[in-house]
């Protein structure tokens, strides 16, 4: 969200989702406003007026997407420890093969050492809050080392993203994650 908290305009909405799509398809370096612009139909000085610079778009975009990410996942005290994780995993997958896109956050952490530093520190947040909920998750089934499982978790899901788009095997994908939630719980 940008700097001044106030709900987004329907142009800043469209700014972001635009923006959003292009750095899930090739990171935080593979779009510019004339991009945007472009893509809307809008001139890039109107696209500073809402983002003054790409790196308080990109801010605003991984704040928008952690949100998004972490409530779609539902509430922890209203599901099974076992529900919770196939719905993170569902989210990976949603975004994968419904959408045919990568984890935003992921696609960041890629480059987290060229990214401008409050793009860099949000994508942290995303994993930080990421890791809080999966350890939670992993208490409440009782799981042994629950930060472990939480980090072993996040790295699976993006990794079996990656694999599965470099195989160009979207089953791929499919066959690393059924299982995950149940072997995971297990310790």
């Amino acid at each position: 969200m940008p700097k001044t908290e106030k709900p987004l305009s329907d142009t800043a909405n469209r700014i972001l989702d635009v923006a959003e799509k292009m750095a899930r398809q090739g990171g935080y370096y593979a779009f510019s406003f004339r991009d945007i612009a472009a893509e809307i139909g809008i001139k890039s000085a109107s696209i500073h007026y809402h983002f003054p610079t790409k790196e308080d778009l990109g801010e605003a975009l991984v704040g928008r997407y952690t949100d998004r990410f972490l409530g779609a996942l539902g509430r922890l005290d209203e599901s099974t420890p076992s529900e919770l994780l196939v719905q993170y995993v569902a989210a990976y997958r949603q975004a994968l093969i419904e959408q045919d896109l990568m984890c935003l956050c992921g696609m960041f952490g890629a480059e987290i050492a060229r990214l401008p530093d409050p793009v860099a520190r949000r994508t942290r947040e995303f994993f930080e809050r990421n890791l809080v909920w999966l350890e939670t998750v992993f208490r409440a089934a009782g799981t042994p080392n629950p930060e472990v499982r939480a980090a072993d978790m996040i790295a699976r899901m993006e990794g079996a993203m990656i694999l599965a788009r470099s195989m160009n095997d979207m089953d791929l994908f499919e066959r690393i994650t059924t299982d995950l939630p149940t072997e995971v719980l297990r310790g």
